[in-house]
């Protein structure tokens, strides 16, 4: 599949034709190597994203399926987040992370609306996990491995043009089937990860109506705020320890100062100097 000009790859997900059979789940571990999960100690079941599950389902009421993972925003709040560009957007359409840059920061956390990157929590070096999209597979001309193995096709894979003109289509046939919006179309400037479904998805983000507006702008006025700050208070810091530590300095010559001079002044009284002096006077 070629990519066109001004679009990018994308996944369609039909909540209504999913089984919730988690073939794909098992497909993302293997190709990613992720391993056994390991539950969180106050869960029953691991039904989350995490470091070692890229994606997930939840389960909703009336035997509903939804397939949870990083939504690949189109203008990512993440990226703009990372303060040393271990998150990247790409031109095929992914969002991709460099953990050798990662220092750790967790920003990109907080910055994601959608709650996607995890932490290695485990791990005595510890960094950012979550879904590329298999963006090795994509530029070699393969698709992910969760749309590959879907049995039902309730999770495609296309250019975001075209996955847009299929979830309408679907839409417009059966308008009594589906709520009256592809998810992620518009919300937070859109997404390449998107949705159509007979039950509201407002679960997946922060809140439930996300709007329209980009995050990048906000994340960015707030983070570009940081580097001066940081400089800032370690200059004051450093102004702080010179000061603490001349204070402490010219305390110890003062102690040293007083010390020599009570030395020589009880050098110049010695117990039997004035009974010398008389006997020497005689």
């Amino acid at each position: 599949m070629k990519l066109r000009a001004n679009n990018s790859f994308a996944i369609l997900t039909d909540t209504t034709l999913c089984t919730g059979c988690e073939t794909c789940v098992r497909a993302c571990k293997e190709k990613n190597n992720l391993g056994e999960d390991q539950p969180r100690l106050w869960k029953m079941a691991i039904d989350d994203l995490s470091a070692t599950r890229f994606t997930s389902l939840v389960r909703r009421a009336g035997d509903h399926f939804v397939r949870k993972q990083c939504r690949h925003c189109v203008e990512p709040a993440c990226v703009s987040a990372c303060l040393v560009g271990a998150l990247k957007k790409t031109k095929e359409g992914p969002v991709i992370y460099d953990a050798s840059l990662c220092m750790g920061c967790r920003y990109c956390m907080l910055a994601c609306p959608y709650g996607v990157p995890r932490y290695e929590w485990s791990k005595a070096a510890p960094t950012i996990r979550k879904c590329d999209m298999c963006y090795d597979r994509l530029i070699k001309g393969e698709q992910p491995a969760c749309t590959l193995v879907c049995p039902e096709k309730a999770t495609i894979f296309g250019t975001r043009q075209d996955l847009l003109a299929e979830a309408h289509r679907r839409i417009d046939r059966a308008p009594n089937k589906y709520q009256k919006k592809v998810f992620g179309e518009f919300e937070v400037g859109g997404t390449t990860v998107l949705y159509i479904s007979d039950i509201p998805l407002g679960f997946l983000g922060s809140k439930s109506d996300m709007g329209d507006k980009p995050l990048p702008d906000l994340t960015w006025a707030a983070m570009k705020k940081i580097p001066p700050i940081v400089l800032g208070v370690g200059g004051l810091m450093a102004g702080v320890w010179w000061i603490v530590g001349r204070r402490m300095k010219m305390q110890a010559l003062e102690a040293l100062s007083e010390g020599t001079t009570a030395s020589e002044g009880t050098t110049a009284n010695e117990p039997g100097d004035e009974k010398k002096d008389d006997e020497s006077s005689e």
